[in-house]
């Protein structure tokens, strides 16, 4: 079994350059049917976030660098330009590298449970692309299991730390009073559901839900007293927002420099400070070059989200020696898979010989011989036919080999024999 990750994430590659090669999640299906097209994937999972897009894949003995080459080529790049920001990890180095990600060690923000959410997405829509098998399915379920015990016997997600938690705390910094601010979030995901909720808590004067379908912006609205827009309505509540917080899916940018310059002139140069928390941006980048405009990306985050991590980081010890336990405990079962064909061998090999003797006997019991003395001649028969050949391998072992013959011990490791 050859498990391969390629991926690019946020501490590999800035955010202009991991939107490059992120998946729509629209056009996952698309991509996963296209990447199982290649000789060498046996199972692929794609996972594409706004910090990581990554490859799992369960790869054929003779792999080589071609998925690489389709990534590059289904989105469109450079595969030189991009070659720097890439990681890949196997085996071993995969699976510990998986269970790190869904435990919420390799995340921005240090134990962040969102992304073993993410993670179970990925997981459901490979199943459903038909691109999950024995060895993936088993890799993944084991890793949601180790994050649930990660979580139950350390304090990872303890503190009150998210990518949501730092906006809303870098928002608190610059209105020192929420209570006299309006809030315009833009999406209806878990994100944007986990700032409504934050900048509700905090006592935010007013919300607006701004979503592509405005009936799950009105679900969420509803639940924090806020108010339901379209994103075509955004010019119009634009100059609203003293915050203005953004995650969605889109593909390209929502707010462009044109309609926030249109928003300024409506607040008389009253400053408006701008969360872009997607990837791709849903906010152009030029917006950040206005006056008035306070603009940060999922990058800038960093350093608040610095601030109260230092529980995390001592349960992040705790956590890494789960992960090392359950990574041996998944290699070991990855061993045993090699030895799976043989055990098949040997009960096949098992099977031909008990269907042979009790042929055998039922045609003896036909011929009206005694049942007894069937029954005891196909027990003998059965019993000298499975032994017959791995008495002749030892025999053969102990007369070519010296006093210390391993075959002899496996073989009483095999059978259980005592001394």
């Amino acid at each position: 079994m050859h498990l391969v990750t390629y991926g690019i994430n946020h501490t590999t590659a800035p955010v202009d350059v991991r939107e490059k090669l992120s998946f729509d999640a629209d056009k996952l299906p698309l991509a996963l049917a296209s990447l199982m097209l290649n000789e060498s994937v046996i199972e692929a999972v794609i996972v594409s976030t706004c910090n990581r897009t990554e490859i799992y894949c369960h790869l054929d003995e003779d792999y080589d660098n071609s998925v690489l080459l389709w990534l590059h080529n289904f989105q469109q790049q450079d595969a030189n330009a991009l070659k720097s920001y890439l990681y890949c990890y196997e085996g071993a180095d995969a699976v510990r590298h998986l269970f790190r990600v869904a435990c919420g060690l390799d995340s921005l923000v240090l134990g962040e449970p969102q992304i073993l959410g993410q993670l179970k997405t990925a997981y459901t829509q490979a199943l459903n692309a038909k691109a999950l098998g024995k060895s993936l399915g088993r890799l993944f379920q084991h890793a949601f299991g180790v994050a649930k015990q990660v979580r139950t016997d350390t304090a990872i997600g303890n503190s009150p730390v998210s990518v949501a938690f730092a906006a809303v705390s870098l928002a608190k910094q610059i209105f020192s009073n929420l209570a006299e601010s309006t809030a315009l979030l833009i999406g209806a995901g878990e994100t944007i559901e986990l700032v409504a909720r934050h900048l509700f808590d905090n006592g935010i004067k007013r919300l607006i839900i701004a979503n592509r379908t405005v009936e799950k912006a009105h679900l969420l609205a509803t639940s924090v007293n806020g108010y339901a827009i379209s994103l075509s309505e955004i010019p119009a509540h634009l100059a609203e927002a003293d915050i203005v917080i953004s995650s969605t899916a889109s593909q390209l940018p929502i707010l462009g420099k044109g309609t926030v310059e249109s928003a300024l002139k409506l607040r008389k140069r009253k400053p408006i400070f701008m969360v872009d928390i997607a990837v791709p941006r849903d906010i152009e980048a030029e917006v950040g070059q206005l006056e008035d405009i306070y603009l940060y990306t999922v990058d800038d985050l960093h350093d608040i989200i610095e601030e109260n991590l230092q529980s995390r980081r001592d349960a992040a010890k705790q956590a890494e020696e789960i992960i090392d336990t359950q990574a041996d405990h998944f290699a070991g079962w990855m061993r045993s898979q090699d030895a799976v064909p043989v055990i098949r061998a040997i009960r096949d090999q098992g099977q031909m010989f008990s269907t042979q003797a009790v042929d055998k006997a039922l045609r003896q019991l036909e011929q009206g011989m005694n049942a007894e003395m069937v029954m005891t001649e196909l027990a003998r028969t059965l019993t000298n036919k499975l032994l017959h050949e791995p008495s002749r391998q030892l025999r053969q072992s102990a007369f070519e080999s010296d006093e210390n013959n391993p075959m002899i011990d496996a073989a009483r490791r095999l059978f259980n024999i005592k001394d």
